[in-house]
């Protein structure tokens, strides 16, 4: 040290010299702005994430708690998609609004109820995609089994999704039980204190990866991989819409939350003791910012993509909406009753003509 720095050679100057550099890593690992970033866009996306997802997953469930003599496992597995998306919707309010004043005003209960609501939506979201996936391979790669056919009920199916909802219990409870409520030097926050000298918060970022992208993925790559021969060994001619819709889920889940994931695998690196820089904090502060909010706004696409992609599910909306505000979606339903028919006349005429051309 005293060959380095030949000009110290007190205690008071090796001090000094101490001070300036916890002045400066202090300078450089402040998080001011994205604090300041966090504070406007985060209440803002969230906000729009929870309004469209609400829409699009409320009026699933009214749809299927109106219908429910008509249910079967799909639409099982379908209400509580719909019913972990809404858990998880509710906790983007609070979320928002912490981001917005950067103090937790709710109180200790308060934490546990929105991280559990949090953690249950996000976990029983995932688990009841993995669910469906796997009934719809039942169903098709082995619809003349015995055993298959035998158990697909919708008894069997709600014990099925107690068993899920469970699952997700079991998944979330580290994260509940140890979020709590702390006062710092900036007021009140809620976040997750794991217990000093344990591997908790590594743990935590392993089962965000698992059970949030690596078996999902693999579930789906798996079962649709054997699915989509069989749909295209079909002469049915809805079988490439199906294939181009397995791909669309398949996509959409990969883009929506790979980035999420790759970050929460960055902080586990960091928390192992790599990337330890404060320009790898401000970056994976600022990247979790623009990730977590892609992968909340996922929960918006599951109405559109299991279930308003079906003819009979739009028309049972459409019902509804027709029911609830009869001024506006009565007209709209006339007016797209009439296009629809003079649509399907026109095809049918076209049909016959295309057919006169080829014989």
């Amino acid at each position: 040290m005293a060959t380095i720095y030949p000009s110290m050679t007190t205690a008071d100057d090796y001090s000094e010299y101490y001070n300036e550099i916890l002045q400066d890593t202090y300078q450089v690992c402040s998080n001011a702005n994205v604090s300041a970033f966090s504070q406007v866009f985060l209440p803002t996306l969230y906000s729009i994430v929870f309004i469209v997802g609400f829409i699009g997953n409320g009026l699933v469930l009214c749809v299927l708690l109106k219908y429910h003599k008509r249910s079967n496992v799909t639409d099982v597995c379908l209400f509580n998609l719909a019913l972990s998306d809404l858990l998880f919707l509710i906790s983007l309010p609070f979320w928002a609004h912490y981001a917005a004043v950067t103090e937790w005003t709710f109180g200790g209960f308060m934490c546990h109820a929105v991280t559990a609501l949090y953690m249950l939506g996000f976990y029983g979201s995932i688990f009841f995609m993995i669910l469906m996936t796997l009934d719809r391979y039942a169903v098709i790669v082995h619809a003349h089994s015995s055993l298959f056919t035998k158990h697909r009920s919708v008894r069997a199916s709600i014990a099925m999704a107690l068993f899920m909802w469970a699952l997700s219990l079991g998944a979330s409870l580290p994260t509940i039980i140890f979020s709590q409520v702390k006062n710092e030097s900036d007021g009140w926050i809620c976040k997750e204190e794991y217990p000093e000298q344990t591997r908790w918060k590594l743990f935590s970022y392993i089962e965000l990866n698992i059970f949030g992208l690596i078996i999902p993925l693999s579930v789906m790559v798996f079962c649709y991989s054997r699915i989509i021969p069989i749909l295209m060994a079909l002469k049915s001619q809805k079988r490439h819409k199906a294939v181009r819709l397995i791909l669309v889920l398949v996509t959409v889940f990969f883009v929506f939350w790979t980035p999420y994931n790759i970050v929460i695998f960055l902080k586990f690196l960091r928390q192992l003791g790599y990337m330890t820089s404060c320009q790898w904090e401000q970056d994976l502060h600022m990247a979790t910012q623009w990730v977590e909010t892609i992968a909340f706004s996922h929960c918006c696409l599951n109405p559109i993509i299991y279930a308003f992609v079906g003819q009979k599910f739009r028309t049972l909306v459409r019902n509804i909406l027709k029911q609830w505000f009869p001024v506006c979606f009565g007209r709209c339903t006339t007016v797209f009753s009439e296009f629809s028919e003079r649509k399907s006349s026109m095809s049918s005429h076209s049909s016959v003509i295309s057919t006169t051309k080829i014989v």
